[in-house]
This record gives C-alpha cells, sequence and structure tokens, in this order.
C-alpha cells in the first residue's frame, strides 16, 4: 500500500515538474514552441483589455467571467506599456531561427512581425491622436459598449452591468489625464472636434437616470430575464440609477471641464501636419493603414485618377437618365428625386431598416456561386443609437461573439432620413454586411488551423479593402436590378476613391475643413450633410479613410494577375476562398499567398 502511495506521489510529482516545465517558459519565458508563444501574445493582449473579452466571448463557454465587471486602461501609462511589451515580444519573435519552423508557422510568424513592428514604430506617435472625438471617442465608445457588446443573461450579468456602470469615472479620469498631457504637447483636436464632443457630452448629462439612455436599456435587458426575482430586479435598477446619478454623470461633467479647457486652446486648423512632427506622424498612419509604402503625393495622384475614371461610367449613367451634363447637379437631383426618399417619420426609419433586411435576404443565397466557405454567423440590421448619430458614419458593424450568442450586426444611421436614397441602399448592405465585412470577418472567426490572433488580427487594408471590393463584385455579378442602383455602387466607390485626394489634401498639402468639403461636394455630388461627416472622420482619423481603395485596388490587381497567370484555370470562387482563407493580412503578404496559389495551381 505504502509502495503504491509512493509511486502515485513520485507520479504526481513528476507531472507537476512536467508541467512546470512546460509551463513556466510558455507563460513568462521563452516557449518551447513558437506556436506557443503565438498563444501568449495573442492572450497577453486580451487579459489586458477586458472590453475586448466581453466582445468576443472566447471565456464565456468555459464558464470564465472574470473580465464582465471591468473596462479597459484607458491611461498614458497602460498605452506604454503595451508598446514596450510590444518590442519584447518582437524581439523574442525574431529570435527563432525560420529554418526551424514550418512554412505555415513562418507565414504567421511574418503576419504578427508586421504588425507589431508597426506599432513599435509608432511610439513616438503614442500621443498624437485625439481620445475625445466625434467619430469613436472614447466619451461615446463607453456607453456604446454597454449598449451593443455587454450581454445580460443571468442577474450575475447585471450585476456586472452596475459595476462597469461605476468604474466610468476612473476610466474617464484616465482619459481627461490623457487628453491633458497631449495638450501639453500641442497635440489638441481642432475647434469643430471639441464642439462636437461638448454637444455629445451634454445629451449624456441632460438626461435624468431614470431617462438616461444606459438606464433604459439596462431595464429592457432586465425584461427580457422572466426568471428574475421582481424585488431583485427593483433592486438592480435602483443601483443603476443610483450609478448614473452620482458616478456616470459626475464623470461626463468632468470630461466637459477639460473640453471647456481645450475650446480655448483649440484652432480651425484641421491637418495633423500642425502636430509636432505631423508629418513623419501622418507618414506613419499611412503605413499603418494601407500596409504599404505608399507616400501622400502617390496616393493623391492615384486617388485623382480614380475619380476621373469613375465619374466618366457615371456621367454614362446620368445621360442615359436625362442628365443636363453638370456633374455634380445630376447627382444632387438623384438624391432630391422624390422617387428615391423615405418619409421622415417613424414609419419611414422602420421601412428603411426592413428594405436593408431585405436586401441582405436576397443576397444570401447568391453567395455560393461565389464563395466556397460562408460564415455560420448570420448579420441583423439595427439602427445606430440615438446618442451617437450626429457624429457617427452613415453605417458600421459589430462582429459577431465567438460563442454564438448574438449575429453580427450592421448599424443604419437614422439621423437624417433624407440622407438615406434608395438606389444608394444595396451597395451599403453589400459593404457592411454580405458579401462584405460580416462575410470577411465572421469567416476569419470561424477560420480553424491557424494561432488564433490571426482570426481577429486587424489591417485596415484588408478588411475596408475586402468591403469596398464586394460593393465591385456585387455590381460585376449582377446584383443590382436597375442602372440607377448601378450608379448608387460607383458613387459610393467615387467618394472612397475621393477620400484618398481629400485625406492627403487636408493632412499633407495643408487643405482646410471647408475646401476638403467644398471639393468634395463638387467632385461626388453627395449630400453636403454626408460630407461634412465624412471629412470631419478623416480628420480625427488620419490616414484609415485611404485603406479602403489601396486594398480594393490591390485585391483587384491580384485578381487580374491570377486570372491572366491561369487563362481558363482560374476559378473566381476558388480565388476567393484563398484570399479569405487566412486572415487579415498586411497587402505585400496577401500577395504571397496569392502568388502560391498561382504556383500551385500551375504545378
Amino acid at each position: 500500500m505504502r509502495r503504491g502511495l509512493r509511486t502515485a506521489g513520485a507520479l504526481v510529482a513528476a507531472i507537476a515538474l512536467a508541467g512546470a516545465i512546460f509551463l513556466v517558459p510558455t507563460l513568462w519565458g521563452r516557449p518551447w514552441s513558437i506556436d506557443h508563444f503565438f498563444a501568449r501574445v495573442f492572450l497577453e493582449f486580451a487579459l489586458s483589455h477586458p472590453m475586448l473579452l466581453s466582445q468576443l466571448r472566447i471565456l464565456e463557454p468555459w464558464g470564465l467571467d472574470f473580465h464582465s465587471d471591468e473596462l479597459d486602461d484607458f491611461s498614458v501609462e497602460f498605452a506604454r506599456q503595451e508598446v514596450s511589451r510590444a518590442r519584447d515580444q518582437l524581439e523574442m519573435l525574431r529570435s527563432w531561427d525560420r529554418g526551424s519552423l514550418s512554412p505555415e508557422q513562418r507565414f504567421s510568424g511574418d503576419v504578427l512581425d508586421w504588425f507589431l513592428a508597426i506599432r513599435v514604430e509608432g511610439e513616438r506617435f503614442l500621443l498624437h491622436d485625439y481620445p475625445l472625438n466625434q467619430l469613436d471617442g472614447v466619451q461615446s465608445a463607453l456607453p456604446d459598449f454597454m449598449l451593443n457588446v455587454h450581454q445580460i443573461h443571468d442577474e450575475g450579468d447585471a450585476r456586472s452591468w452596475i459595476a462597469r456602470l461605476e468604474r466610468f469615472g476612473p476610466a474617464l479620469d484616465q482619459v481627461i489625464e490623457g487628453v491633458r498631457e497631449r495638450a501639453r504637447l500641442g497635440v489638441v483636436p481642432p475647434r469643430f472636434v471639441v464642439e462636437a464632443v461638448r454637444r455629445e457630452v451634454a445629451e449624456l448629462v441632460s438626461p435624468p437616470p431614470a431617462e438616461h439612455v444606459l438606464h433604459v436599456e439596462f431595464a429592457k435587458k432586465l425584461d427580457a430575464l422572466p426568471e428574475l426575482d421582481p424585488a431583485r430586479r427593483e433592486a438592480l435598477l435602483a443601483a443603476s440609477q443610483r450609478a448614473i446619478a452620482e458616478l456616470v454623470v459626475p464623470a461626463y461633467q468632468r470630461v466637459a471641464e477639460v473640453l471647456a479647457e481645450l475650446a480655448g486652446a483649440a484652432s480651425d486648423e484641421a491637418g495633423v501636419w500642425r502636430l509636432p512632427d505631423g508629418d513623419a506622424y501622418y507618414a506613419w498612419t499611412l503605413r499603418q493603414h494601407t500596409t504599404t509604402s505608399l507616400s501622400a503625393d502617390e496616393i493623391h495622384r492615384l486617388g485623382g485618377a480614380e475619380v476621373e475614371r469613375i465619374q466618366s461610367e457615371l456621367r454614362a449613367i446620368l445621360a442615359a437618365e436625362g442628365g443636363t451634363g453638370d456633374f455634380a447637379a445630376d447627382l444632387a437631383r438623384l438624391d432630391r428625386d422624390e422617387r428615391f426618399l423615405y418619409p421622415d417619420t417613424e414609419e419611414g426609419r422602420t421601412k428603411i431598416l426592413a428594405d436593408y433586411r431585405a436586401i441582405i435576404a436576397e443576397t444570401g443565397p447568391r453567395l455560393p456561386a461565389l464563395f466556397g466557405r460562408l460564415p455560420r454567423a448570420t448579420v441583423e440590421v439595427e439602427p445606430v443609437p440615438a446618442f451617437r448619430e450626429e457624429g457617427a458614419p452613415g453605417a458600421y458593424y459589430w462582429p459577431p461573439p465567438f460563442d454564438g450568442s448574438k449575429p453580427g450586426t450592421f448599424f443604419v444611421n437614422l439621423r437624417s432620413v433624407a440622407d438615406v436614397r434608395r438606389f444608394a441602399m444595396r451597395t451599403l448592405a453589400f459593404h457592411e454586411a454580405i458579401p462584405g465585412h460580416h462575410l470577411q470577418i465572421a469567416l476569419s472567426f470561424e477560420t480553424q488551423g491557424v494561432p488564433f490572433f490571426r482570426r481577429v488580427i486587424p489591417f485596415t487594408a484588408f478588411i475596408e479593402g475586402w468591403a469596398l471590393y464586394a460593393e465591385r463584385l456585387a455590381a460585376e455579378q449582377g446584383f443590382h436590378p436597375t442602372p440607377l442602383d448601378h450608379a448608387g455602387q460607383l458613387q459610393a466607390e467615387l467618394f472612397r476613391a475621393a477620400r484618398l485626394v481629400v485625406d492627403t489634401g487636408l493632412h499633407a498639402k495643408r487643405w482646410t475643413r471647408e475646401q476638403a468639403i467644398e471639393w468634395m461636394v463638387r467632385n461626388t455630388g453627395l449630400p453636403e450633410s454626408d460630407v461634412v461627416a465624412e471629412v470631419e472622420r478623416y480628420i480625427v482619423d488620419p490616414g484609415q479613410a485611404c485603406a479602403y481603395k489601396i486594398g480594393q485596388l490591390e485585391i483587384l490587381r491580384l485578381r487580374e494577375r491570377a486570372r491572366s497567370a491561369l487563362g481558363p484555370a482560374f476559378d473566381l470562387r476558388e480565388f476567393h476562398d484563398v484570399v479569405l482563407g487566412g486572415g487579415s493580412l498586411p497587402m505585400v503578404l496577401l500577395e504571397r499567398v496569392v502568388e502560391e496559389w498561382i504556383e500551385s495551381k500551375r504545378g
């Protein structure tokens, strides 16, 4: 018996020792395998971002929810720590003997190397952004997260909601401290940004707690829990109102105070050229977002050429529809045509959402002819939350969580019903839902056989380039029933081409906000309200808008390269599966994937 116990004890000790030998380097030192290193890089990032964990929901199926009552760390110190960690990870990654790795491991290492290296390169621009802005500033991102990401399935989730409300104060105080540090360095957002955020914050502090959007949504989520004891429900609602009144609203009042300080220092100059090392900062943002080495001048010229090409196609359609030859006026007349407008009523808004859902339902059955793999996750259409309408784009997409608890969501901005034109709706649905963002991102999430980080890593040129390519693909495949629907597609592509001109104009050529708006209205024919929101977006997120057209053009170039090289053996369906088969990639690595596929087909 004793011998058996000693043997069992020795076995347990051996297993513990083996586990320590395996786990210690995996968690803290140099892992035994680069695959373990890939996993550690992702886990280190995810575990330090509880809001990302709630969005992905990769731990919930295991019963783990230690993160669900926390918010992210928004401090400058934490941002510096992240860059330092990225530098250490990059150094370790590059220390691996590439000859000892499989081709798949080498490729994943190259993807991670690109992602880490561009972050380390941008360290000196860490404080060149605007944490408070009208597009995706923390002041709106926090309530947006609560409304659209934090799920409530039981009382524990509800208590976590309250805990997160109680952390709004520390989170916004970290943002305030960072904003003041940036201001001391000369990084102050333009005056229009400050004023737009001030209006948004005013909407978040003005309602009484019982009518605050965070409380109203919380009450709706509790109503979906019929098993919740009524007394517990009332206690939770009381805690919500108390947290909003005593913690959330005072925190936003402190945000309003720092915005008042910024208003006194802000100017009307829009481009980042005015910031310290502004030209170098903009060059870095272009590399980061386009994943190319194209200069601002090259992108500006490319945009001008694309604008001329697309305008010529649009003019032909407009002429066939009785146009006068005045490009902007003909498009503006289409925008005002009663045939394409909805009534500015609740019924009109409901009909807009219903029509988007109908477009998606009609498109789904056509996709198997173009894609060998389709995502299991579905996509739904919802309105942009009212408090975000003013500064938000016309639409955006939220991906589904990994546990399948929610579908992907295509958000439609209904701030101005007059800006929703029927002939442009199909293209917007193709971009945000299928075959655009939802198809690509949901497929990436569901991809097997690659390190987990590659399923979630974001490269703007790939993600947005694919969505713009999807618009073009839908037009090529006859998804538009009328010439005017096709005109909507061309106008959407036109304003993405115009972005190349306007973004570089603002940040490299010192255009004013007003100059950019005037140029874009004249060259795209879009309503001025749409153009203003677009231009103001480029001002607070420099370089990002250039990624759409650069990415689309690269995917089209690779498609034509494959078609030319393979001739009759080229298969569009197979090409799409190759492009989408390994998650989001920098353009240079996507080219490698396609070239290897071409060679394998030839072989």
